[in-house]
């Protein structure tokens, strides 16, 4: 399981390309991103998101609370397992910044 901005150029090596956030893209068309598979609904809740606003201060308990919204949600949970067993697999995110995305808590929580 791979990770990668969706605004980053689409590769063949990404595999199925499924984007795990709950808005779509600023300025970014469905041709230029590529995405087999949007997972919105595994995506943190908009109170969540809002509350987090990627401030890194917010990180350890934003992960936390990310989790149990995880493990609530059987149903995009069982979809994206289903889609790992396929092959290669690419997490898309928006988020600026690469180190305190959703993407990167979701994909640590799978491989657990």
């Amino acid at each position: 399981m791979n990770l990668k901005r969706v605004y980053e150029k689409p590769e063949m090596e990404d595999g199925m390309r499924i984007l795990v956030d709950r808005l779509w893209p600023r300025g970014l068309t469905k041709e230029r991103a590529r995405i087999d598979l949007w997972l919105k609904g595994i995506a943190p809740s908009t109170e969540l998101r809002k509350w987090f606003g990627h401030d890194p201060a917010k990180w350890e308990q934003f992960k936390e609370l990310y989790h149990r919204e995880l493990e609530a949600n059987a149903e995009q949970v069982s979809i994206l397992k289903d889609q790992l067993k396929g092959g290669t697999v690419t997490l898309l995110y928006a988020a600026k910044d690469v180190e305190h995305n959703e993407a990167l808590v979701l994909k640590e929580w799978l491989s657990r």
